[in-house]
């Protein structure tokens, strides 16, 4: 078994004789890889690299940052099906998702950041100002499991387009792709010290990486509790933080909206990637006469969802991890406790070794439930009922969330109205979904900041006014 290794000032670092973290694929448990477990000395090293590296990269021409960006999407669409079949066997992500949504998003991520890098404007008049934007620094990046190479490149690529270095922290439980992405970069010809990767837990790497007085900018996705954690220790030593973090999003049927349809997108949100998007429509708030229609629909549609190898064409994965499956069984099995009824799935199917989870929908929720307040994480729908649009929209705001959602109508503009009423970074109108170019992220305990375009390079620029000097922009 290949164990593969930090990426650290250019080069890939000796494994023989270190500690490693071993990657089980969550379809039957099988060893599928491993990393070295990185040290608060092996963060140290990555950090005074991109330290080391920080002052070349940064007044290198806007240009060859693009051009450079460019060879790594070249790289990713040449080893598209590498890296998704890397995905499907250490996340269980199914093939063609992680062709498509896993594989396929990361490189529309780095072409609309390199679209916005070419608007960039360094220098600018305002008032009587000189306004200059400059590259703020080391970045330290930890992301996650779930959608580990569209959160690497949405951060990777901003932070080099606008000029800083980079020391990544990919996650634990699915780090094969990210040692994939370091090879890239160094094919790419990056210079040493611009990217670097270094493989570990949270404890040994993420904490001592957050804290160190090296980097300047922390930018993290996961878990609320866990960005709690990581703000708080960036904040002693005052780190511009960006955090994405979880959500409860809700989709709002109007009156009015096409049931089918509505129904097919809200369970093709929820059920996708096996629920395990941050993002996902979880909550299908629905007119109190067409909740039984849309149980009725959505039951029937939801069989078609069949738990299966990811890797033979399966349209729903295992979770990540028998540990996950545990902790979304516990939500269900909590809920139908405290009266939520099962109307389909509720429980891990037969015949199957890995961490596969029915796709399931639950009824008779009501707003003082656990399951209708905090993010599951696992294909979990949940139907409750309303009876004016406005009971719909406080229903929707009732939660400490505000990653995403979503308004179905016939009309359009009734559609908008709604939409403009809840306090989420995100809306799709009628299924519309993710888009590259447009900022994403969260109000309220649903994060910090924004990722992707032009939204997301701003994350990673400093902005210095030179009085008095507006003539010479």
């Amino acid at each position: 078994m290949e164990v593969q290794g930090h990426y650290i000032a250019g080069r890939w670092e000796a494994t023989s004789g270190r500690d490693v973290i071993e990657v089980d694929s969550p379809t039957d448990g099988a060893l599928v890889g491993a990393v070295v477990a990185g040290t608060p000395a092996d963060v140290d090293r990555a950090v005074a690299a991109a330290v080391e590296a920080f002052e070349g990269w940064a007044v290198t021409p806007l240009e060859e940052r693009i051009r450079l960006v460019r060879v790594l999407v070249t790289g990713l669409e040449a080893h598209r099906e590498e890296l998704a079949r890397t995905l499907s066997a250490e996340m269980g992500a199914p093939l063609d998702f992680a062709r498509g949504a896993q594989v396929g998003v990361a490189i529309k991520d780095l072409e609309a950041l390199v679209a916005a890098a070419g608007e960039l404007r360094p220098r600018r008049a305002v008032s009587g100002s000189l306004v200059v934007t400059e590259p703020a620094g080391v970045v330290a990046a930890i992301t996650p499991w779930n959608f580990p190479l569209h959160q690497i490149m949405l951060k990777l690529g901003a932070a080099v387009l606008a000029g800083c270095t980079f020391v990544l922290k990919p996650s634990e439980v699915a780090p094969l792709n990210a040692a994939i992405v370091a090879r890239l970069v160094h094919e790419a010809g990056f210079p040493a010290g611009v990217v670097n990767v270094v493989h570990g837990n949270g404890a040994q790497v993420g904490a001592p990486l957050t804290a160190h007085p090296g980097v300047d900018v922390v930018t993290f996705t996961g878990s609320r509790e866990v960005g709690a954690v990581v703000a708080r220790a960036a904040s002693e030593s005052i780190k511009r933080v960006s955090l994405e973090l979880g959500g409860k999003s809700a989709a709002i049927l109007l009156p009015d909206a096409p049931l089918e349809e509505s129904v097919a997108a809200v369970l093709g949100s929820c059920f996708a990637n096996t629920g395990q998007t941050c993002a996902a429509l979880t909550r299908a708030l629905v007119p109190r006469q067409l909740h039984d229609e849309f149980e009725l629909a959505a039951t029937r549609l939801a069989a078609s969802w069949t738990p299966g190898d990811p890797l033979a064409g399966a349209r729903l994965g295992p979770l990540t991890s028998m540990a996950q499956r545990q902790k979304v069984a516990g939500f269900v099995d909590r809920a139908v406790n405290d009266g939520a009824e099962v109307a389909f799935g509720g429980r891990a199917p037969d015949g199957f070794d890995g961490a596969f989870y029915e796709p399931t929908l639950l009824t008779h929720v009501t707003p003082d439930m656990e399951i209708f307040r905090e993010e599951v994480f696992g294909p979990v729908l949940v139907l409750v009922p309303y009876d004016s649009v406005d009971e719909a929209v406080a229903l929707a705001n009732d939660s400490r969330y505000g990653l995403s959602g979503a308004v179905f109508s016939a009309h359009e503009d009734a559609a908008l109205e709604v939409a403009l009423r809840l306090r989420t970074g995100s809306v799709g109108l009628n299924g519309a979904g993710l888009d590259v170019g447009a900022p994403f992220g969260g109000y309220k305990e649903s994060g910090v900041g924004r990722e992707a375009g032009a939204w997301g390079l701003e994350e990673f620029l400093e902005f210095k006014t030179v009085m008095g000097a507006a003539h010479l922009a």
